[in-house]
C-alpha cells in the first residue's frame, strides 16, 4: 500500500536542520528548488493504493537513487551515509531519529517500480519545465553529441569478473592484515562459475567474522562491490556478461563495448533530450528524435549544432522542411544520396568507415571509377571475411563460400549546394564554436558522475542510469544559472 509523503515531520529535533544543514547546501537547494510530487503521481499506478503494508515513501525511494548519482556511492554506502549525514536526512524528508531504510529495498525499487516507466523522458522534461518557468532558456538551438558508456562487465566472462573483484579485496586486505590470508578459504581453480560464486561468498564471510576490518573505507568500498555483484547481479552473471551491449568505435584503431547515448542541449547547457542505445549505431540516425524530443519538453527548435555525423542527407532534408538551421559541416562520405540497405551499413565518422548492422567495422576501402567525375566514382569497403563467417547476422548479409565481403556506395559531389552555401557564411562558422559546450557535458556525466561505466547490465539499466545522472546535472546547471 501507497501512502503520499507527509509535508510536515513531527520530531522535538527538526531544528537541528536549522543549524547543521546551511541555506547554500546543495541538497537544501534541491529541494527547495524541486516539487518531488510528480514521482508519486508518476508511480501510484506501480502501488496497491488500498491494500497490504505500507510502502516505504516513492519519493524517498527515488532520491535516495538520485543521491546514488550525485554522489556515485554503491546502495550499501548511500545508506550507510544516511544514517550519519544531516543534509542527507534532510533531503529525504527524515526526521533525524528516523531509522534508514534496508539497502536491498534500493534493488527491488528499481527492478519491480521503475520497470515499463519512461523514467528518462520523464525527468529530463522535469528539469526543462523548471528551466523554462525560471526564465534560464532563452535561446532556440540545440547542440547535439553522443557520448558513450563501457559495459559494466567489458566482455569479461562472469567468472573473469568475480576472480577480478575477489582479487582487488584480498589485495586491499593485505596492505591492512596480511595475517588474514590463512583464514581465507582456497581459491576455486574448478572453471565452474557456481564454484567461484561460492568461494566469494566464503571470503565475505571469513571478512564479516572479523568484524572491525570490515568498517575500514579500503576495505568496505571493494567488499560492498563483491557483495552486491554476487546478490544484486547474481541472476545476470548466470546468463552472461551483458546480453545489450554491443561493440562501438570511437576511431578506426579503439573500440568499447557497451552503449551511446545520444543527447541534444541548449546553449545554456541544460540537456533537452537523450535516447540511449547499443554501441554501435549511428549518431546521425538519432537528430529527429532528439529535435522532436526537445520539442516535446517545451523546447523552440530554430538551430542544430552538431559535428558530421548528422549532416546526412535526411536529416538536411528534414530540417530543411522544418524551418531548422543545420550547423553541422558536410562529409561526402555520409550525404550521397539514397543509397541501398541503409539500415543495415551505418558510416561510423570517428573510424571514417561503414558499420555492419553486427557492429562489426570495415578494415579498408577502396575508390573505384574515374577520377574528377564525383557521379561515376565509387568507395567500396571492406569486411573481414573470416568475422563475417562467423557472424550471427551472416543470413542475407553473407553468402556461404564468399572470399570476399563488401559495401559500396556513390560519391556525388555535386548535391547538397546550398547547404555548402550555408556551410560558408560567417554565421555558420561562429555557431558552430558552441559545439564545445556539449563536449564538457559528456565529460561532466562521465567523470563526476559516473557515466564512463555503466552500473548495471542490460539496456533499461543503462537507461536509468542515464535518467538519473542528467537528471543530476540539469538540476546542479540550474542552481548555478539561478545564482
Amino acid at each position: 500500500m501507497i501512502q503520499q509523503q507527509q509535508t510536515l515531520i513531527a520530531s522535538p529535533y527538526i531544528e537541528l536542520y536549522n543549524l547543521v544543514v546551511p541555506q547554500d547546501n546543495m541538497l537544501r537547494q534541491i529541494n527547495e528548488l524541486i516539487d518531488f510530487s510528480f514521482v508519486y503521481d508518476e508511480l501510484k499506478n506501480q502501488y496497491c493504493l488500498d491494500n497490504g503494508r505500507n510502502a516505504i515513501d516513492p519519493i524517498r525511494m527515488f532520491k535516495y537513487l538520485l543521491l546514488k548519482a550525485i554522489f556515485e556511492l554503491s546502495d550499501i554506502d548511500i545508506v550507510e551515509r544516511s544514517k550519519y549525514d544531516m543534509s542527507f536526512k534532510y533531503f529525504l524528508h527524515m526526521a533525524p531519529e528516523d531509522p534508514v531504510i534496508d539497502p536491498s529495498s534500493l534493488t527491488k525499487f528499481r527492478k519491480l517500480r521503475l520497470k515499463d516507466l519512461n523514467l528518462l523522458d520523464m525527468l529530463i522534461n522535469k528539469t526543462v519545465e523548471i528551466a523554462i518557468e525560471k526564465g534560464i532558456i532563452q535561446s532556440k538551438a540545440i547542440i547535439v553529441d553522443a557520448t558513450h558508456t563501457k559495459a559494466r562487465y567489458n566482455q569479461k566472462s562472469p567468472r573473469e569478473i568475480l576472480l577480478d573483484r575477489s582479487r582487488k579485496l584480498r589485495k586491499a586486505v593485505y596492505k591492512v592484515n596480511e595475517s588474514l590470508k590463512a583464514k581465507f578459504p582456497a581459491k576455486n581453480t574448478s572453471g565452474v562459475l557456481e564454484d567461484e560464486i561460492g568461494y566469494c561468498q566464503k571470503l565475505i564471510a571469513v571478512l564479516e567474522a572479523e568484524g572491525g576490518i570490515c568498517q575500514l573505507p579500503k576495505i568496505k568500498e571493494p567488499l560492498n562491490l563483491l557483495k552486491e555483484t554476487i546478490s544484486d547481479d547474481l541472476e545476470q552473471l548466470r546468463i552472461s556478461e551483458d546480453q545489450d551491449a554491443r561493440v562501438g568505435h570511437k576511431s578506426a584503431d579503439s573500440a568499447f563495448f557497451g552503449y551511446k547515448t545520444h543527447m541534444a542541449m541548449t546553449e545554456e547547457r541544460i540537456i533537452t533530450a537523450a535516447v540511449v542505445t547499443t554501441g554501435e549505431k549511428n549518431d546521425g540516425k538519432q537528430l529527429q528524435t532528439l529535435i522532436e524530443k526537445s520539442k516535446t519538453a517545451g523546447m523552440e527548435v530554430k538551430t542544430v549544432i552538431g559535428d558530421t555525423a548528422y549532416s546526412e542527407r535526411d536529416n538536411i532534408t528534414y530540417s530543411s522542411s522544418n524551418d531548422i538551421e543545420l550547423v553541422a559541416k558536410l562529409n561526402p562520405l555520409i550525404t550521397q544520396g539514397a543509397r541501398k540497405r541503409e539500415d543495415e551499413f551505418q558510416f561510423n565518422k570517428d573510424a571514417g568507415m561503414y558499420v555492419c548492422k553486427a557492429g562489426h567495422l570495415a578494415v579498408r576501402k577502396a575508390r573505384q571509377g574515374k577520377k574528377g567525375v564525383g557521379n561515376n566514382q565509387t568507395d567500396t569497403y571492406y569486411f573481414d571475411v573470416e568475422t563475417c563467417k562467423r557472424c550471427p547476422l551472416k543470413e542475407g548479409c553473407y553468402t556461404e563460400g564468399a572470399k570476399s565481403k563488401t559495401y559500396s556506395v556513390s560519391i556525388k559531389s555535386t548535391e547538397h549546394t546550398e547547404q555548402m552555401e550555408f556551410q560558408e557564411s560567417e554565421y555558420f562558422r561562429e555557431k558552430a564554436k558552441e559545439r564545445y559546450k556539449i563536449e564538457a557535458k559528456n565529460s561532466e556525466l562521465k567523470h563526476r558522475h559516473g557515466y564512463d561505466v555503466a552500473s548495471s547490465s542490460g539496456l533499461v539499466g543503462m537507461e536509468l542510469q542515464g535518467a538519473m545522472a542528467i537528471f543530476t546535472v540539469n538540476v546542479k546547471r540550474i542552481l548555478k544559472l539561478m545564482k
